[in-house]
C-alpha cells in the first residue's frame, strides 16, 4: 500500500487542466480545477482497492510559459 499516489496537472491545450498519475495509468481532465480534484479522488477510487487506497494525494500543478528574451 502507497501513503501517497503524486499528480501532475498541466494546463491543457483545449482550455481547462489535465492530470496524470506518476506511477499509475491514472489520467483525468476537467474545465475548471476544483472540479479536476474531484475527478482525481474518483479516479483513484476506480482504479485501487479499498485496502491498496492511498491515504494522500499530491497535486504537482506544472505551468509553462514563455518569456521574450
Amino acid at each position: 500500500m502507497a501513503n501517497e499516489i503524486i499528480f501532475i496537472i498541466e494546463d491543457s491545450l483545449e482550455g481547462g487542466y489535465e492530470a496524470k498519475a506518476l506511477g499509475h495509468s491514472i489520467f483525468t481532465e476537467s474545465d475548471s480545477f476544483e472540479e479536476l480534484k474531484d475527478y482525481i479522488r474518483e479516479a483513484v477510487a476506480c482504479h485501487f482497492e479499498t485496502d491498496e487506497m492511498p491515504k494522500l494525494i499530491r497535486l504537482h500543478y506544472v505551468k509553462e510559459e514563455v518569456i521574450a528574451a
